[in-house]
């Protein structure tokens, strides 16, 4: 019978594949969490906030990547790229608007409202203007900000 030296028994601790019983086979240590599972509490301190500069030339990169989500269908990385696009370029009609409509689809109507009285407010005689207040005039009654147009949809007081 050979001797065992301190790294074999050392090396099976540290593995975590030492079992309770010298004859028993050794188990393996269950597997980590994968990286999506883990969450870092501090992550806001650990990574610096991003600064943003006028920079029109990365406000349409991130447009056209958010047009390509969109086309995909995954509305939230769209709303994500059209909002960066927003903050390099605050005055970015477009990107306000695909923003708007992105916010409609992923049922968030105060987002919505926002995003087109920002793209109003940047081009209010512009060729989606007249559509873009039609959105914003439903998103806001779905709200219920809006009263109903005056007619048969109002309840009468008289009995």
């Amino acid at each position: 019978m050979r001797p065992l030296g301190i790294t074999s028994l050392l090396l099976p601790l540290a593995l975590g594949l030492a079992s309770g019983e010298p004859g028993e086979e050794p188990k393996f240590a269950e597997r980590p969490p994968e990286h999506s599972e883990l969450v870092d509490e501090d992550e806001d301190f650990v990574r610096p906030r991003q600064t943003y500069a006028f920079n029109p030339v990365q406000a349409t990169k991130e447009l056209k990547v958010g047009n390509y989500y969109f086309k995909k269908g995954s509305y939230a990385a769209a709303a994500g790229r059209y909002l960066e696009a927003t903050r390099w370029d605050d005055n970015f009609a477009d990107a306000f608007w695909r923003l708007g409509i992105t916010h409609e689809r992923l049922e968030n109507p105060r987002e919505a409202i926002d995003a087109y009285t920002r793209y109003l407010a940047l081009d209010p005689a512009g060729r989606k203007a007249r559509e873009a207040q039609r959105r914003l005039k439903r998103m806001e009654q779905s709200l219920g900000t809006l009263p109903l147009a005056a007619g048969n949809d109002q309840p009468s007081d008289a009995k």
